[in-house]
């Protein structure tokens, strides 16, 4: 470590936590199904029941709990900021110190499976020489990373928060970057604001930093992804849109109104969290073909268990609110080699990729025929297979 400032930390949720979170799910009552029980209005009452007796009768956190504990945790404070992260090193000649940043949805727990192969790829059949130090932390308010005392924190300033964990407090002058989601606006933020500490960066789609910089979040964060297509391409925009604008607009302008209702059921927040798992995945209709009911319910308990919610969801209103503004006005705008991955279920259709990737320094890119949002925990392979194409031409760029 760069200092003390960090300290090594375990997960223990208490028992009277984990008591009521079962008297509530307990007390749940199912919705009655009003017409076919279909995903087409949200999750069915039925796939919601399976999941919660699921919960009730065969999940076991503690079993979890010490699965996760495997793993290196830690916890520092950065400027006033409580920040979780995960922190392995790796083995190999010359590892890349490489920071791995979530979304919402996600958790830090959608990366659990690349820290493996990213750091000891030989133990995984791949070359020792593509090893990286990977450091995955808890985006502000979720998780592990809460409470806060700031509640008004947003991507951009987290990209900051990130400069000073990786130099500050692990002593990593240069590093390299990944994200998906809301982490790869943050990541694209570092390439932006930041492009001196990097080596490079790797995302999922190309997700600019400026794209909560809009009137009506409902309906302008994805809206531009109809505009220019041509009739025939037009219906396949729509659908892409609604697949992903539905949370946007009250989460960015009603997140205490959502924090009201979903602390206080775990089996509605797990509907709210859920859903997205199946519009967004690569699924084909079937949320577990991705991920398994323990994976869903480990997601929600790292939400519900650390009254985490409230404060997550509000990183929407935090990014509309508050205007992002350019750092400099220099071409491209995202200057640091960056790396872009594009998964057929979650790359738009037109030109709006392309147009895109325009703001950024590309330097690699690949399409992968399967795979939607989720991609690290969807497609891990793939995943890992482009963060090592991106870097290994990188590596030679000096980390210290």
């Amino acid at each position: 470590m760069g200092d003390d400032n960090a300290e090594p930390f375990r997960i223990h949720i208490d028992d009277d936590r984990l008591a009521d979170i079962r008297t509530r799910l307990e007390r749940f009552r199912d919705v009655p199904a009003i017409g076919p029980e279909t995903w087409d209005t949200g999750v069915p009452a039925s796939s919601l029941r399976k999941l919660i007796d699921f919960w009730l009768k065969e999940y076991e956190w503690r079993d979890v709990e010490r699965r996760l504990n495997g793993l290196s945790h830690y916890k520092a404070t950065v400027d006033g900021v409580p920040i979780h992260f995960v922190h392995h090193r790796g083995r190999g000649p010359h590892p890349v110190p490489l920071i791995l940043t979530h979304g919402w949805p996600w958790t830090f727990y959608d990366y659990v499976g690349l820290i493996g192969p990213l750091t000891d790829p030989q133990a995984y059949g791949g070359d020792p020489a593509d090893s990286f130090d990977v450091v995955i932390p808890s985006l502000p308010g979720f998780a592990f990373s809460a409470p806060l005392t700031s509640p008004d924190l947003n991507y951009w300033e987290t990209a900051d928060l990130w400069v000073k964990l990786m130099s500050d407090v692990l002593g990593y002058p240069r590093f390299a970057a990944h994200g998906g989601d809301m982490g790869a606006m943050l990541t694209s933020q570092l390439a932006h604001r930041h492009s001196d500490s990097l080596i490079g960066i790797h995302t999922i789609g190309a997700l600019p930093p400026m794209a909560f910089n809009v009137d009506r979040p409902w309906a302008d964060v994805t809206g531009g992804v109809t505009e220019g297509l041509d009739p025939s391409e037009r219906s396949v925009g729509v659908a892409f849109e609604r697949r992903f604008v539905a949370h946007i607009g009250v989460q960015a302008l009603a997140p205490t109104t959502l924090s009201h209702a979903f602390s206080d059921t775990p089996a509605g927040l797990a509907a709210w969290l859920v859903e997205p798992r199946y519009r967004w995945s690569d699924c084909d209709g079937d949320v577990e073909k991705c991920f398994s009911l323990e994976y869903l319910i480990t997601t929600v308990m790292l939400y519900a268990a650390t009254d985490s919610f409230p404060s997550a969801v509000r990183y929407y209103a935090n990014a509309w609110r508050n205007q992002w503004a350019p750092s400099h006005d220099r071409q491209p705008m995202m200057e640091a080699p960056a790396g872009i991955t594009w998964f057929a279920h979650d790359r738009p259709p037109g030109q709006l990729a392309e147009l895109a990737s325009s703001l950024f320094n590309v330097v690699y890119t690949n399409t992968h025929p399967r795979g939607g949002h989720f991609a690290p925990a969807e497609q891990p392979d793939a995943v890992i297979g482009d963060i090592r194409a991106t870097f290994r031409p990188l590596r030679a760029r000096p980390t210290a």
